[in-house]
């Protein structure tokens, strides 16, 4: 390298987005992914030691530091570190880095490291060039992809390489990752006067979505596009906050208040079968930046909760949906979420599934109640005690079923589920009502004991009462 190279190399470093001045230089100023790379970690310690011998793939979101992982890696390696990338370079350019490989190994018994980010964009044919020369030591691959390697990459490629799965960042690590940026007197803006806004730092570690690239391209934009004040300070305000990231604020604290009433006019939306309030609340919590695993978890128990048995694949539906957002991710995971969404608002509703906690109330204030001889197991003391004695098999009798006792002696006529008239239900009540009337004919029961539905607070009241009860 000459002077004029180095010089303007070092120009080049200088007027660097932000985003790639602040990258890391070492494992300590790496910020977040502690599973990975903790302290005491497997992939810490192989990187420290240079003692990486087999094939890495990152996997994650963007912006999380699959790239600045693989840079890590090769400032810490006595190996040459080569990078392809499966956007811009091809085959052709694979070849002469196999090429270049091999040549280090026979002259220098050097070991070649080689980056392939996005690895996942090449296709099966190109993926397969690779196989050869990792299986045979050529180099050690090191890929990126923000894809399923399982079901982008070759499955070979896969079985010959440990797979790193990387978190989005949380907002504790964007937080960092952002005043690090803003105190760094050398690669950040640690040597100029720039003040800014709580709400509007606040927005950016928001919307960038666990994404550090994003925020720190934001942050950029926000101070060089902003003119001192007459106090030489760089004022960044909430307003120039959303310009810069090119989103509009919304009053969503996720640990505060804003929180909760949405998600709670969310989940009241559907209950009442209105899906066009539903989908406002799930547009307004997704455009905050709200987890969509948190919304499905949510709806999961909205399923059983408010709907149940009036309409059973509600479940389904929306386990369904969850299993496609997870495998699909975001941003096209919107449709199953909002596939959920609409089918529970415009389902059959039905809380029948919150009578468990009438027989919860019964158990806690009668404790335990012997189980009926006849259901006893009789696998264990059958001969000896008579345990099982009595029992009739369902299935052997007219319609699979027998009008026999199932309940404790002194609750016997007790109903603690009462079925609605909605949906698949209303055939639930029909049926269950022939068979509670012949049970209580052939058992000679007198007495029945009906509970009445909870309201709201009664209800919320009994399931913190359920939920101390577990812990």
């Amino acid at each position: 390298m000459d002077l004029f190279d180095y010089a303007n190399e070092q120009r080049m470093e200088t007027e660097a987005p932000l985003a790639a001045r602040m990258r890391p230089r070492t494992l300590d100023e790496f910020i977040g992914q502690e599973h990975v790379v903790g302290e005491g970690r497997l992939l810490r310690r192989a990187i420290k030691a240079d003692r990486l011998f087999s094939s890495l793939l990152f996997w994650g979101p963007p912006g999380v530091g699959k790239t600045t992982l693989a840079k890590l890696i090769s400032g810490h390696t006595k190996a040459h570190f080569a990078t392809l990338s499966a956007v811009l370079d091809g085959v052709p350019a694979l070849r002469e880095q196999i090429k270049l490989a091999k040549e280090r190994r026979k002259l220098y018994n050097q070991r070649t490291l080689l980056f392939v980010d996005e690895v996942h964009r090449w296709s099966k044919s190109q993926q397969d060039a690779l196989l050869p020369h990792v299986e045979n030591g050529t180099f050690v691959l090191i890929g990126a992809t923000t894809e399923n390697p399982y079901f982008e990459v070759n499955g070979a490629l896969v079985s010959r390489s440990r797979v790193f799965q990387l978190q989005q960042l949380t907002a504790d690590h964007m937080t960092q990752v952002l005043q690090q940026a803003l105190s760094d007197p050398d690669r950040g803006y640690g040597r100029r006067n720039i003040k800014i806004d709580d709400d509007a730092f606040a927005h950016l570690v928001n919307i960038a979505d666990g994404d550090a690239r994003n925020a720190l391209n934001a942050l950029e934009l926000a101070v060089e596009s902003t003119d001192p004040n007459t106090n030489g300070v760089v004022q960044i305000t909430l307003d120039v906050a959303q310009e810069s990231i090119q989103r509009r604020a919304v009053l969503y604290d996720k640990d505060g208040d804003a929180h909760y009433d949405t998600i709670s006019a969310f989940i009241k939306s559907i209950r009442g079968s209105d899906p066009d309030a539903a989908l406002y609340w799930l547009a307004k919590m997704l455009y905050a930046g709200e987890t969509p695993r948190f919304i499905m978890r949510r709806l999961l128990i909205l399923a059983s909760e408010d709907i149940g048995l009036a309409d059973p694949q509600a479940l389904v539906v929306t386990s369904a949906a969850m299993q496609s957002l997870e495998f699909i991710g975001m941003p096209e995971g919107i449709f199953p979420l909002t596939e959920a969404t609409l089918y529970l608002a415009t389902a059959p509703k039905s809380n029948t599934t919150t009578h468990y906690f009438k027989a919860f109330e019964r158990v806690s204030k009668m404790g335990q109640l012997d189980v009926p001889k006849h259901l006893q197991d009789s696998n264990r003391d059958g001969k000896a005690l008579g345990h099982g004695q009595g029992y009739v098999y369902p299935h052997a009798q007219q319609d699979h079923w027998a009008p026999q006792q199932y309940l404790p002696d002194t609750l016997l006529g007790t109903y603690f589920y009462e079925p609605s008239d909605q949906g698949y239900e209303a055939a639930i009540e029909d049926r269950l009502a022939k068979w509670r009337a012949a049970q209580r004919e052939a058992l000679n029961i007198e007495r029945e004991e009906h509970f009445e539905d909870y309201n709201e607070d009664s209800l919320v009241k009994i399931k913190r009462t359920f939920g101390n009860t577990l812990r």
